[in-house]
């Protein structure tokens, strides 16, 4: 399968969602880019007559913690593929009331907390790259995946701030008590560079956030377990296969 086509629709998975089972016919595409190689094969296959490709963010063996991704080559690859439009869905957890686990959210605002990431295509030569990223999600590409939520019969919470927090270890009570006060409804760690660098290159990119857990401080008991996680990961999820149908219907 040669490296350029139109794909309608491109979608990185989190931790938990490591291959996209309602993809027909799904070829493995390997692209290298300048930037080194992404966390693994592209699955370019079909759904609901469209042509899609999804990316394991983490690998599909789940190899690469969150510092460790390397955001530039996956968002290029994807971009030399044919994707102009990403859907990243973002094992989150839940901050304020609105977003408990197993709630699916589509946030509007963000802010980056992750530091030492190479988080821009600009490579030190000709005019840097400066952005408009005051609104870090394409406004009418959320309203797509939010009208194809409600098509598909799912409750997606509109709107709220995503923090995007280092990693790979989870946040303390202190630091959640800090992301509340700035005003996060949703904490995780692979919201950034991510959304900047899809700015830079011109995609469409939204993010649909996954709460497997309420942070740090923020619900009943103290400890997060990886069962737990992928539990509610699952459940959450089980419905995404049709919103992506509407969404491709509606492109």
């Amino acid at each position: 399968m040669g490296v350029a086509g139109d794909i309608a629709l491109a979608v990185i998975g989190g931790t938990g969602v490591y291959r996209l089972a309602a993809l027909e016919d799904a070829q493995a595409l390997h692209i290298d880019t300048p930037y080194g190689a992404p966390s693994g094969p592209l699955r370019v296959g079909r759904l609901a007559g469209a042509r899609v490709a999804f990316l394991a963010r983490h690998g599909e063996g789940h190899a690469l913690p969150p510092h460790r991704v390397n955001y530039r080559a996956n968002l290029y690859a994807l971009h030399q593929a044919g994707a102009r439009r990403v859907l990243a869905l973002n094992t989150v957890g839940g901050i304020t009331e609105r977003y408990g686990p197993r709630v699916l959210a589509c946030p509007d605002q963000l802010i980056d907390y992750t530091w030492g990431r190479a988080s821009t295509y600009w490579d030190g030569e000709g005019e840097p790259l400066h952005v408009d990223f005051g609104q870090p999600y394409t406004p009418h590409f959320r309203a797509q995946v939010l009208a194809a939520a409600r098509a598909a019969g799912l409750e997606v919470v509109d709107g709220g701030c995503y923090g995007a927090t280092q990693g790979p270890r989870l946040e303390t009570r202190a630091e959640i008590a800090r992301l509340r006060r700035d005003g996060c409804d949703l904490v995780g760690m692979t919201g950034m560079p991510e959304a900047g660098l899809a700015r830079e290159l011109g995609l469409e990119y939204a993010c649909l956030a996954i709460v497997a857990n309420w942070a740090a401080g923020c619900g009943e008991g103290d400890e997060i377990t990886l069962e737990e996680v992928l539990e509610n990961v699952a459940a959450a999820s089980a419905g995404l296969p049709s919103l992506f149908r509407e969404l491709l219907r509606n492109r």
